[in-house]
């Protein structure tokens, strides 16, 4: 893998990454501010975190594809965010962050506890493409995303404010996305948000996935030698999958070669299989639960699809039970679930 490092001329970072070295002229990057300013408070009910970021009402809102800011730039037309004629793989930081290396100081003087939000956003673009998915970019660029992944990680953990770090994807209009084209997200965190820590308590506990290995059968997607794509026994969404390898691993930098194959294999397939299964593209949530900073010897690096589709023309919908209580309530078995989706064909 190769790493092309610019400057934008807003004193943000981009990243290339690719099979091959950069050898392109950069084109001139798009005049544009920077937004500023956020921070965190403490929910004294909840023990958690709050981050506020107001700047972020006036981002980006499903542009057409001409104004898109994730294609790449052309000579004859409107700069956007990659001022290069063609890429493999982007990442850059967002112009429009929760988290940011400049967020500024907190407010002092209000009821409750605040801190900086001094983290980091970027934005990954998985194609120069502006129309796909995981399921239809090919296996060699899914591989290279899972490298890209494990790279950022590895600098994002490099810097001492940063504790957590978490790739995501947000798929789909109806779960909120705010560009098609095909891109997710990798926040940064100065501090370890309450689902990680949870998770991490689990596995001081026990290796809790690997327990899973023994009764997968019934729940299992697909698998390999390496990974396992499963529905989980306490699946809180229908078709949730929960994707991760069979050795222990704190996160995908530790991956041997075939690992990475595998587990990109694994994505992709569980989102083809997603959108033949009621002929669609199907709206989820990619989750990559890696080991926060102090946690690598304990914590199993997992990925959960959040799937948002309980029947062809039906949602998952959070409503009280799970957004008032926490207590998800889910109207199909896991194991009928998994059996339904092993069965899929692309």
């Amino acid at each position: 893998m190769h790493k092309y490092v610019h400057h934008k001329t807003d004193g943000r970072q981009l990243f290339l990454y690719g099979h091959k070295p950069n050898k392109l002229t950069p084109l001139p990057d798009a005049e544009q501010g920077v937004a500023q300013g956020s921070h965190a408070r403490w929910h004294p009910l909840r023990r958690e975190w709050v981050v506020y970021a107001v700047h972020r009402q006036t981002r980006t809102f499903l542009p057409p594809k001409e104004f898109c800011p994730l294609c790449p730039s052309r000579p004859d037309g409107l700069p956007t965010d990659i001022p290069f004629e063609n890429f493999e793989i982007a990442v850059f930081q967002n112009r429009w962050p929760s988290l940011s290396p400049r967020a500024g100081e907190a407010p002092r003087d209000l009821p409750v506890l605040t801190r900086e939000a001094n983290g980091d956003c970027e934005v990954v673009v998985f194609t120069p493409e502006h129309n796909g998915s995981l399921g239809t970019i090919s296996q060699e660029r899914r591989e290279l995303l899972v490298r890209v992944w494990a790279d950022r990680y590895q600098e994002l953990y490099s810097r001492p404010e940063i504790q957590y770090v978490m790739p995501f994807e947000n798929r789909g209009e109806l779960i909120g996305v705010t560009m098609h084209h095909p891109h997710g997200q990798i926040y940064a965190y100065p501090f370890v948000p309450p689902v990680a820590e949870r998770e991490a308590g689990s596995f001081r506990e026990s290796p809790a996935l690997l327990n899973l290995l023994a009764s997968a059968k019934s729940y299992t997607v697909l698998e390999d030698q390496h990974c396992l794509a499963m529905i989980p026994p306490f699946a809180r969404f229908p078709y949730e999958v929960l994707v991760y390898p069979k050795k222990f691993h704190p996160g995908p930098w530790t991956f041997s070669d075939d690992e990475v194959k595998s587990f990109a294999f694994m994505l992709g397939e569980v989102v083809r299989r997603y959108d033949k299964l009621f002929e669609q593209p199907f709206p989820y949530i990619l989750l990559l639960h890696a080991a926060p900073k102090g946690e690598e010897a304990r914590f199993h690096f997992h990925a959960e699809f959040n799937a948002y589709l309980r029947t062809k023309d039906k949602l998952k919908y959070l409503a009280g039970t799970e957004v008032g209580a926490g207590t998800f309530a889910v109207d199909a078995l896991p194991e009928e679930t998994a059996k339904v989706l092993r069965e899929v064909r692309p």
